[in-house]
């Protein structure tokens, strides 16, 4: 059996082999920014001038849809569509604010193959709902149809879930929803349409029913905008049995109200 010191020297040595991939990948491959493509100290980064531009959220906000306050109203303070409605998940939260400086890394990342960023949006997403993170029994991403997840190739929602889960040591169940109809894109549909478009349109995998039952579900999209879709999901999944729905995206519309 090998002493502790051979295992010690062995272990050394596998480092030092690692640092010398990484740094003759670097060479070849130098790492640059996520956003403009100037180079940048490692890989998954931005560069100073991308970086100061992301607006990054946090506290304080509505304690139901995470929508940012000026001033702390509260623990539990809720913004006035959450007031007069809640939603049917019971905290959502994002990392950014989806803008100008925000839109083309996400478009990247969701349409362009661009999953370099992964492990990094996925960090950013776990400190912004490190609450969320740390309470949830299961991380399911929101579901694509099978016809769009075949021209797209991935689901840019269940990378960022299994970046997520792998990092917090949260088990993540891709395929704990499915789209059962092929949705329109909503990209120009407004509130009350976006919720009649994807009504019905999710179901639970039949497979994973047992496991659901009395879980809370940390239900992960890349971007909020009226919540129409999460809201559909949450709903599906708390008729099928989940104790209760958070939400926790990359990046989300801020509308002042």
């Amino acid at each position: 059996m090998p002493s502790f010191a051979d295992l010690s020297y062995l272990a050394a040595w596998r480092g030092v082999l690692r640092r010398s991939a990484a740094g003759l990948f670097d060479a070849v491959l130098p790492p640059r920014c996520l956003q403009c493509g100037d180079l940048v100290g490692g890989h998954g980064a931005l560069c100073g001038a991308c970086w100061s531009k992301l607006r990054f959220l946090g506290t304080p906000c509505c304690a139901a849809c995470g929508l940012p306050f000026e001033f702390d109203l509260g623990g539990e303070a809720l913004c006035g569509a959450c007031s007069a409605r809640r939603p049917r998940f019971e905290r959502a939260r994002a990392a950014l604010v989806y803008d100008d400086a925000s839109r083309d890394l996400i478009l990247r990342f969701k349409h362009a193959d661009r999953l370099e960023g992964a492990a990094t949006f996925a960090g950013w997403m776990a400190r912004a709902g490190a609450n969320l993170v740390a309470e949830a029994d299961l991380v399911a991403p929101v579901p694509l149809h099978w016809l769009r997840l075949v021209r797209r190739r991935y689901n840019q929602a269940a990378v960022l879930a299994n970046a997520i889960g792998g990092a917090q040591g949260k088990r993540v169940v891709p395929d704990l929803l499915i789209r059962r109809r092929a949705t329109p894109t909503q990209g120009h549909l407004g509130r009350e349409a976006r919720r009649r478009n994807v009504a019905g349109a999710f179901q639970v995998n039949r497979r994973h029913a047992q496991a659901l039952a009395g879980a809370r579900i940390l239900l992960i999209d890349d971007v909020l905008t009226t919540g129409a879709t999460a809201e559909a999901c949450a709903k599906t999944l708390l008729n099928s049995g989940a104790k209760a729905v958070d939400l926790l995206v990359f990046a989300r519309v801020v509308r002042h109200q």
